[in-house]
């Protein structure tokens, strides 16, 4: 504070001399007499230590310098006051060439000295405002929520409905989409994805569950989709197999190939009902192999199907070879050995094993302490299995138990 007192009071000073410099002559003149003149204003203006000498001596120089006469108190070659014992005319103007610039020289080095704005300064609201901080990007984290405000990537793709808690949880998925450009990678893949047939209102989903085909070679993805039109795949079904199987493109054209001739040639099926078979079940498609093929081991060898029944089972209900095989197993073997229901009826009525055995069971239960419990259809009051396992209770208790829902449920308690 000592330091910005001194170079404010030096500041007033020098603006004052000017200022006093600039009223001198008309001051000289009214008065008459120089060291009047430098008494009077020197008090005012609060002039420093020898400023009265250096200011008349300016003014003299002033005089001489716009030929201007000089005042009657020096016509005889001096002042007569004590301070007329001055230099002559141009000794005095010798000495005021060498004074310095008041008004910008000494100015621009004092503003020179002004030290820089602290942080701790206190500053007005509105300023405040106006102060902009970025938040900092991470560079480690476990979310790629902390990286949306910095990437119009992650921003535009959340504006389609992606789930990024969804997405960080598969493997690099989260690094993938950092390294992508929206304009030069991402927005061909749409447009693409909407060519195939996926709906505005489906690109949040599909790309939540496959995030990687952003990251894929347009060419390559157009090639896979020309391969399924050559193979007699419709739009309407392409878009529909995509959907319902969003990792579909992901495979080249010699794993697609490969994938449908092993359904065609392991179960005997025509090229039409192949086609059928993945359009209804597409994860057939890019799912393991080795469930498929231990599960038609289990339906023919453990279970005793033949061939041609295990073919009208897979191509009725295709959920049967990703099934577990503990649970068909047991599924088997209450409809078989406890309901009596023999192996041609099972392959007639395959749904019957994506039933729930508990369903299966209390209804069969149910229907044989009516005396109802008749799956035969060479015999009267006849059930077929699909009606057994597919209709709602209500409905099953008035067409197929002839009772109640309140006879059905008391029943159940019993059990």
């Amino acid at each position: 504070m000592a330091v910005w007192a001194r170079q404010v009071s030096r500041w007033c000073c020098l603006l004052n001399t000017a200022r006093v410099s600039s009223e001198f002559p008309r001051r000289l003149r009214s008065r008459g007499c120089t060291a009047r003149a430098c008494r009077e204003f020197a008090p005012a203006a609060v002039l420093p230590a020898g400023t009265e000498a250096v200011l008349c001596r300016l003014q003299a120089y002033r005089q001489v310098s716009v030929g201007s006469s000089p005042p009657d108190s020096t016509k005889g070659g001096s002042f007569s006051s004590p301070e007329s014992n001055l230099p002559s005319v141009q000794q005095e103007q010798a000495k005021a060439e060498t004074l310095p610039d008041l008004n910008a020289k000494i100015l621009d080095e004092d503003w020179d000295d002004i030290p820089p704005s602290s942080a701790l300064e206190v500053i007005s609201e509105e300023e405040a405002v106006q102060i902009i901080a970025e938040p900092l990007l991470p560079i480690h984290s476990s979310t790629l929520r902390d990286y949306v405000d910095h990437s119009e990537t992650l921003a535009k793709l959340v504006h389609l409905g992606v789930d990024l808690s969804q997405v960080e949880k598969r493997q690099k998925a989260g690094q993938l989409l950092l390294t992508l450009d929206f304009e030069k990678d991402v927005q061909k893949i749409l447009l693409f994805l909407k060519d195939v047939g996926i709906e505005d209102n489906q690109l949040g989903s599909f790309l939540t569950k496959n995030p990687y085909i952003l990251g894929e070679d347009l060419e390559a993805l157009e090639t896979r989709v020309a391969y399924l039109k050559s193979k007699k795949f419709g739009r309407s079904e392409i878009a529909q197999m995509v959907s319902r199987a969003p990792y579909l493109l992901l495979f080249s054209v010699e794993r697609l190939d490969n994938r449908l001739a092993f359904f065609k040639n392991e179960l005997g099926l025509s090229v039409k009902k192949t086609k059928d078979l993945v359009i209804r079940l597409p994860r057939l498609l890019t799912g393991k192999l080795e469930p498929v093929k231990e599960n038609l081991q289990v339906c023919q060898i453990e279970l005793g199907f033949q061939r041609n029944e295990i073919q009208q089972i897979v191509y009725k209900t295709p959920k049967i070879l990703n099934a577990s095989k503990k649970r068909l197993k047991q599924t088997f073997d209450y409809l078989h050995n406890i309901m009596g229901i023999p192996h041609h009826m099972l392959s007639r009525f395959p749904q019957v094993f994506n039933s729930k055995l508990l369903r299966i069971r209390e209804r069969h239960m149910f229907l044989a302490f009516l005396g109802r419990a008749q799956y035969d259809p060479a015999q009267p009051s006849y059930i077929p299995l699909d009606q057994l396992v597919s209709l709602p209770d209500e409905v099953f208790c008035t067409e197929i138990a002839k009772a109640s829902m309140q006879d059905f449920e008391n029943f159940l308690k019993t059990l």
